[in-house]
């Protein structure tokens, strides 16, 4: 799959704490009493049951964290899971499904399938299939939503997204530099809150832009990320990733955009030529109608822009479909409070390179998704609310 050994370990935690974190949040789960306003109503009660059998979708690019999301809420709201992890990277789910076996979970309860696209389909229609979660593109997400509407299915959809990321004038240099070059260039920007497009304010736009081209010619991509675990990029994940990223540097080139660095693969004896390995490009004098300004690229491709007002950045940062997330820098409380409200997306990050935390929702906006993972909403989307009313009955003569 590509990630350096560092970020994959990185990985395998972060999943056993969402395991833990859903389990607990689970315990907090109660019964909450209404107070009834209708005479002869004795009590109220608003209780939360299962929803029944979920069917998870997992993508390749997080081939456990995914996983982990859906089959930890899955479980902790008490349903059976039938996992499809994607065709690419199966083993990692798995492998996390075994690791619930051994801990003696029942027969089962959770239950794994592999292949491509027609599988996934099938389970979407099945009948005793209640709920659908699922991460991936937007194309897919459609289709399975309007499956599962056919037959009231409820949904979790987590889908594409093309994060903005705001530098304000009065910004931390060397902190929105840092953010932004780890989010646009993690995992090689195969992550849908990975920066896709970076604005900054046109009194410090050349700055910025000079320290953060550098920043991204320093970045090492290695051909073998057991070998070099700490190494900043791996490769993308087959030919047709590999084929997007330049097509979308070409589409740019061709319509006026200058290369600060990278646009184009490593050179050297320890890349295989057969291999998808492509530097953290940074690209300028961009515009909204280039492919890489409105589409997700899924590659590591960082393209800068400037703005003069908020107002200016926000209608850039809002102009795509997507939603998922967006990122700011900035020293002034009002700018960020401003953004905060304005920006279309489901998380935003402020002076922080990452929106996610296990504590808090995750979701997307517009054609980024519906509902959300993580957080007490992660437990409460595998759920069903019920309303009980009880009367009195005279007792009998």
């Amino acid at each position: 799959q590509g990630k350096p050994l560092t970020e994959a370990e990185r990985e395998v935690r972060l999943s056993a704490e969402i395991i833990d974190f859903l389990a607990e949040e689970a315990k907090r789960l109660a019964a909450r009493g209404v107070p009834p306003r209708t005479p002869g109503v004795a009590s109220q009660t608003v209780m939360r049951v299962p929803v029944g059998p979920v069917a998870a979708y997992s993508p390749w690019n997080f081939p456990c964290n995914l996983p982990a999301r859906k089959l930890g809420g899955a479980l902790a709201a008490g349903c059976s899971v039938v996992l499809k992890p994607d065709e690419r990277t199966p083993s990692a789910a798995v492998e996390l499904v075994r690791c619930f076996v051994d801990a003696g979970l029942p027969d089962g309860v959770i239950n794994v399938v592999t292949g491509a696209g027609a599988v996934g389909a099938q389970l979407v229609q099945h009948p005793i299939v209640q709920k659908i979660a699922f991460t991936g593109s937007v194309g897919t997400g459609i289709r399975i939503g309007e499956q599962a509407a056919r037959q009231m299915k409820r949904t979790t959809l987590e889908l594409g997204g093309s994060a903005p990321c705001i530098v304000c004038a009065d910004a931390d240099l060397d902190m929105a530099v840092k953010g932004a070059l780890r989010r646009a260039f993690s995992h090689t920007g195969q992550i849908c809150i990975s920066v896709n497009r970076i604005f900054v304010h046109e009194s410090i736009f050349d700055a910025y832009a000079e320290r953060f081209a550098a920043a991204a010619r320093a970045l090492r991509v290695t051909p073998d990320g057991l070998k070099e675990p700490d190494a900043d990029m791996g490769p993308l994940i087959n030919k047709a990733g590999a084929i997007k990223t330049q097509q979308h540097v070409e589409d740019a080139l061709t319509h006026g955009a200058r290369v600060l660095a990278g646009g184009d693969a490593p050179v050297g004896d320890e890349y295989d030529p057969g291999g998808y390995f492509y530097n953290a490009t940074v690209l300028t004098d961009v515009t909204p109608d280039m492919r890489v300004m409105h589409e997700e690229t899924f590659g590591p491709i960082a393209p800068l822009a400037s703005f003069r007002t908020l107002e200016e950045a926000v209608a850039l940062a809002n102009g795509t479909p997507y939603g998922l997330a967006s990122y700011v820098y900035t020293a002034d409380l009002n700018s960020a409070f401003y953004l905060a409200r304005t920006l279309r997306s489901g998380g935003i990050g402020i002076n922080v390179n990452d929106i996610t935390d296990i504590r808090g929702p995750f979701g997307g906006m517009k054609m980024s998704g519906i509902g959300r993972e993580l957080g007490e909403p992660g437990l409460g989307a595998y759920l069903e609310t019920k309303h009980i009313r009880m009367g009195y009955q005279p007792p009998r003569a």
